[in-house]
């Protein structure tokens, strides 16, 4: 659905490449002040050089950069600036600035291009492919949004250099994901080279990235709009992951932390409920326990938390229908299915509470 491309330097022949795919050289770029820091002067010097007439935006580096109130800020900055629908939008960053962008652009003059460039592991793997672009509200994170495909993502594995050693395992929950939901072969990979994936050796690195790129590409182009409930199988782990991203306030609990705690109790629940056999769940256990969390952070942000709170919390989550919480659970590492029927509220503590357990490290085989 759209085009991805994964390379250093990847914006070499930006121009060419944007006219390929009919798009004007008018680009108003967005960053946020780190991304701005990080690899402004050298992007916005290869767009001179190639052409480009271009207006620079910059964000806030936070979550609280999706907002009605940021974007419309950024709206008035670019009617000041005579954008128009001739342009396009270049998102640089993460996952803020990749949400943030496409809302814009899906929204100004009723729609404009969106070239995603992320700059992290999460965003390069999962958040900038797919064309889910939305901003948050206070009752609820990604509420407000549209479909809006990117006409390019643009990876380039070398910008990983400069994230820390948090938002690499951060990142590392999503990747991990999509051996989990679509491919066991790529799960074995992921165990074998996990050191070396997060450690940012190549060519285990890009080929990692590229490989959950172009899964979740071929998820997306079979259910653009999760009409039968392949798309929804991305979501492995989230339902309990929005509920601790919730109480976490959105702020203090990385997303792909609170998904790799949430793929735990996933695997709970599909085994507890019939459908994963006990070798396939103490095998992805064995996975989910090399990832590495900030000090006392699982403790203050899991472990400490009643498990009827984090329930109720998870009932706030976008993806419920009819006040039902729905789950996406395992057949087999590798197949994912989302579970149709009500899932009793007694099952979904109990996957919590021996999640809580293992994250404890009693439970380990």
């Amino acid at each position: 659905m759209s085009t991805i491309i994964a390379g250093t330097p990847v914006t070499a022949g930006l121009g060419a490449l944007f006219a390929t795919h009919g798009m004007t050289k008018k680009t108003v770029v967005l960053f946020d002040e780190h991304t701005r820091k990080l690899y402004g002067d050298e992007l916005l010097r290869t767009l001179t050089n190639e052409g480009f007439q271009y207006k620079e935006l910059v964000v806030p580096a936070r979550e609280a950069s999706k907002s009605f109130s940021a974007a419309y800020r950024l709206y008035g900055t670019m009617i000041e600036a005579d954008v128009d629908r001739s342009w396009n939008l270049l998102a640089v960053g993460g996952g803020v600035v990749g949400d943030l962008g496409g809302f814009i652009a899906a929204s100004y003059y009723r729609g404009i291009p969106v070239i995603q460039l992320p700059t992290t592991l999460l965003a390069m793997t999962d958040s900038s492919i797919g064309g889910k672009v939305a901003i948050n509200h206070p009752l609820g994170k990604n509420l407000i949004g549209f479909f809006h495909l990117p006409e390019l993502v643009l990876i380039d594995p070398s910008y990983l250099k400069t994230l820390p050693e948090r938002e690499i395992y951060s990142g590392m929950a999503e990747v991990v994901k999509y051996g989990f939901i679509a491919d066991e072969d790529f799960l074995s990979f992921l165990d074998l080279h996990f050191k070396a994936i997060t450690e940012l050796q190549e060519p285990w690195l890009t080929e990692a990235v590229k490989k959950s790129a172009f899964i979740k590409d071929d998820v997306v182009t079979k259910d653009f709009r999760e009409e039968n409930g392949l798309r929804a199988t991305l979501n492995f782990g989230h339902t309990f992951a929005h509920g601790l991203e919730k109480l976490a306030e959105y702020r203090h609990l990385r997303h792909g932390e609170a998904v790799t705690i949430g793929m735990v109790c996933a695997l709970f629940l599909s085994h507890n409920l019939g459908y994963l056999d006990t070798v396939s769940l103490e095998r992805g256990l064995s996975i989910l326990k090399k990832f590495r969390f900030p000090k006392g952070l699982l403790k203050r942000r899991f472990l400490d938390i009643d498990s009827n709170i984090l329930l109720e919390n998870m009932f706030s989550d976008k993806k419920k229908l009819d006040k039902k919480l729905r789950f996406v659970l395992l057949k087999t590492l590798g197949e994912a299915f989302l579970l149709e029927e009500n899932v009793d509220d007694k099952q979904a503590l109990k996957a919590i509470d021996e999640s809580k357990t293992f994250f404890s490290g009693k439970r380990l085989h």
